[in-house]
């Protein structure tokens, strides 16, 4: 099998070099001049070679003659050898590219400069003392004989240590030199096909009902008024349907319900994971209806106008004089005033507004709805026997949310500003406060904006009871002044003298200690006194550590603090459920987050591993349980895999801190293999196919298994570098047998349709969270 896997392999690529040479030759023809050469920056801009050292190195080695500029027989003569050459002749390219002085061998210096380069092509930033320890192990791993010098064959046999690298080196030229990516045609999926009614048969039969209801209530009206005409049985039709959508609009948004639904078996039979899709899907039906119910009375209204004795059509489009309607014959200026909102309303709601920065201007066109309602009843006599049940069930969420909201006297006590402009609030959580990991609740933050309430998800485990903590990604006007408001000198300067310190102090009570938390009352060289404390248990001369929490913060850059202890009042509304509360019920659930979609999957891994450690105090022999607290089918799960995607170094930053502990907690391995397991993947890092990379990564493999930490986040687990190749990864989890496999996303919706499309192909149930 393996023999025919390569060929396969070697046909692809060599239709990947057909194309790329194709390629290569029209950029030189388009940017040589009428001497038909390019010199070095000409060459830079041909092929987009970002980092100068690779470009002046490639340009050296195919300026065969030495003139200082390439023809295109060179370049293409360069080309042929690395396409059609043989493995040795390829190898040999690479050698020559790491040995820049052309000695014949490759010394530490050269080492040392090709892997700076490297970091700077693969948008990584380590320390010059990383750089020293990446260069000295790979120079030492290298160099066979210790004779200060790596030769090819040293080289060659070097890189034979890691197949994969050697695999891909040697099977294509065109990952040498980064070509432009190929847009690839999208397959849309079969909808019909078995792993497609796996994964949406709920969707299905709901969007079947949805429009069998709605034809079903077309015709009922339609056929009750046929006598009136044609004009007429379409807007009466139309307006039925209206009368229905309009209030089945607010059921899907009712949160606190669908929260309800989702602890019951109904959860198994409609898609409350799609309410938002399935509300917007509503919204865009109830636009339609509109604007053929309006057309409909339009035509209608010019026909009547013509007939002799009749109002003008303008009488009919914008007054009250003849009489259209229930309430003083209104029918028709509310209808074009309902007409208008809901067309803003739409418009708003539109992707590039609510994710292009102006969230605001969806947040308060939207809140038209109150309007709308109110136009509703004015405009038809039979609206409100629609509503009655779902706006009584509307009013009673808002007024139990306004109310909980506003109980506990919740304050934001701890701020700390992350990389890529990420807010961490620590509030301070109220006793009452119950919630489900990967649950989302509505924040509102007076001194931000006092009517706004915006939706975040939670980033903590409902197991940590004195706070909870959220994760606000800058993307917006109301996200934006939240993080430029700790980053003023000002809020930092409120806040300076509000110090908090976790400390343990000895203080004798038989036998308990006491574990002292507060605030400063009395600082000396020789002690700190605090204002209060709270009871640690203990042992008569047990040691213990004392840990003073720094209260000064590190200075942004844009003169803010980073961390900052404050008392800031806040209200939230909620908890609300999503589609990781099935998390829980997988046999081997598999996590994937992009950039800052880890949040709800952040609160989720605390969780977990909170879980796993109550399952481990169980008796191997008799299953005796010494935690009452957790009941046996709240954890089913059998492995979790948890796949982070980020697209820059720093962004990692976020959660270090957190995936580090979930590693100390299973430091032993398992004997059926590690409960949880951890991917990382930096999308700016080059793939160890690209050859711009492969130095670095073979020194990052081999610091990594040397230090057993990788270089780039500080965990065990490495970070691979390029985007995962699902096929891959699905088929290693499919491999692992572990049970019932459900896949839940949280990131860009582009990429979540690439990972649905796998899990069908897998047929993996997926998830997506809505934020």
């Amino acid at each position: 099998m393996a023999p025919k896997t390569y060929s396969c392999k070697k046909i692809m690529s060599a239709d990947e070099d057909a194309k790329w040479l194709e390629w290569v030759t029209k950029q030189f023809e388009s940017i040589a001049g009428e001497d038909k050469e390019i010199d070095l920056e000409e060459f830079k801009t041909a092929l987009k070679v970002k980092e100068s050292f690779f470009a002046e190195r490639f340009f050296a080695l195919f300026d065969s003659d030495g003139s200082g500029s390439i023809s295109l027989d060179e370049l293409l003569k360069a080309f042929n050898l690395l396409i059609h050459g043989s493995d040795t002749d390829k190898l040999r390219f690479l050698f020559q590219v790491y040995d820049v002085d052309g000695s014949g061998s490759i010394d530490p210096d050269e080492l040392r400069t090709v892997l700076k380069s490297c970091l700077l092509e693969n948008a990584i930033s380590l320390p010059e003392e990383k750089l020293d320890d990446l260069t000295l192990v790979l120079f030492q791993s290298a160099d066979k004989d210790n004779s200060g010098s790596i030769t090819f064959q040293e080289l060659k046999e070097e890189l034979e240590r890691f197949p994969e690298v050697m695999e891909n080196l040697t099977i294509s030229a065109a990952n040498w030199l980064k070509p432009p990516t190929l847009k690839k045609k999208n397959h849309t999926p079969r909808y019909l096909t078995r792993a497609y009614w796996h994964n949406n048969r709920s969707k299905v039969l709901f969007m079947f009902s949805y429009c069998c209801v709605n034809i079903l209530l077309f015709t009922l009206a339609a056929v009750n008024h046929s006598s009136l005409g044609g004009w007429i049985m379409v807007a009466k039709g139309c307006g039925q349907c209206l009368n229905f959508n309009c209030t089945f609009i607010v059921v899907l948004m009712l949160r606190r319900c669908l929260t309800w639904l989702r602890t019951t078996f109904i959860t198994n039979f409609l898609p409350l994971d799609q309410n938002v899709i399935l509300h917007e899907l509503v919204g865009y039906t109830v636009f339609i209806l509109t604007v053929v119910h309006t057309a409909a009375h339009v035509i209608n209204f010019i026909n009547k106008a013509i007939s002799p004795g009749s109002y003008t059509f303008w009488e009919y489009l914008l007054t009250l004089r003849p009489g259209i309607g229930w309430v003083y014959g209104s029918a028709s200026i509310t209808g074009i005033l309902l007409q208008l909102l809901i067309f803003l309303m739409l418009v708003c709601s539109c992707t590039f507004v609510r994710k292009g920065g102006h969230f605001e201007v969806f947040y308060w066109t939207h809140l038209s709805y109150i309007w709308i309602w109110i136009l509703l009843f004015l405009h038809t006599p039979k609206f409100w026997k629609w509503f009655l049940v779902p706006g009584l069930l509307f009013v009673m969420e808002k007024v139990f949310g306004m109310a909980a909201s506003r109980m506990g006297g919740l304050y934001i006590v701890e701020v700390n500003l992350l990389p890529s402009k990420v807010t961490h609030l620590v509030v301070k959580r109220p006793p009452s406060f119950q919630y489900k990991p990967g649950d989302y609740v509505y924040l509102n933050i007076p001194v931000i904006a006092k009517y706004e309430w915006h939706p975040f998800t939670i980033s903590s485990a409902p197991e940590q009871e004195d706070t909870l903590w959220l994760h606000i990604r800058s993307l917006g006007q109301w996200t934006n002044s939240l993080y430029e408001y700790f980053c003023s000198p000002e809020t930092a300067k409120r806040y300076h003298n509000k110090k908090c310190v976790q400390n343990m102090k000895k203080k004798k009570h038989q036998s308990q200690e006491h574990l002292f938390s507060g605030t400063i009352a009395n600082n000396t060289d020789d002690q700190i006194e605090l204002t209060s404390y709270k009871p640690c248990r203990s042992q008569p001369g047990d040691e213990i550590r004392i840990s003073l929490e720094k209260c000064g913060s590190t200075q942004g850059h844009n003169g803010g603090e980073n961390h900052q202890i404050c008392n800031i009042k806040c209200y939230i509304d909620g908890p609300f459920g999503t589609p990781s509360r099935r998390i829980f019920t997988s046999d081997h659930a598999v996590l994937i987050g992009a950039g800052i979609g880890i949040t709800p999957f952040a609160s989720i891994l605390q969780s977990i591993m909170y879980r796993y450690r109550m399952m481990k105090q169980n008796c191997p022999n008799c299953k005796y349980s010494w935690c009452e607290t957790l009941k046996g089918n709240e954890m089913t799960l059998r492995k979790v895999d948890f796949i982070w995607i980020n697209r820059d170094q720093k962004f990692f930053e976020w959660f270090v801190s957190l995936l580090t502990k979930l590693e100390l907690d299973q430091a032993d391995e398992e004997p059926e293999g590690r409960f949880l397991e951890m991917h990382m993947y930096m999308t700016s890092a080059l793939g160890k196919n690209d050859m711009k990379a492969i130095g670095l990564q073979m020194a990052l493999d081999l610091l990594a298994k040397k230090e057993e930490r990788d270089s780039i986040t500080g965990l065990k687990t490495r970070t691979q570098p390029g985007r995962p190749d699902w096929n891959k990864v699905f088929q290693k989890i499919e491999q692992e047998n572990k049970g019932k496999v459900q896949v839940f996303f949280c990131g860009s919706p582009a990429l979540a349709k690439v990972i649905k499309a796998h899990c069908e192909q897998f047929n993996f149930k997926f998830f997506k969270e809505n934020f």
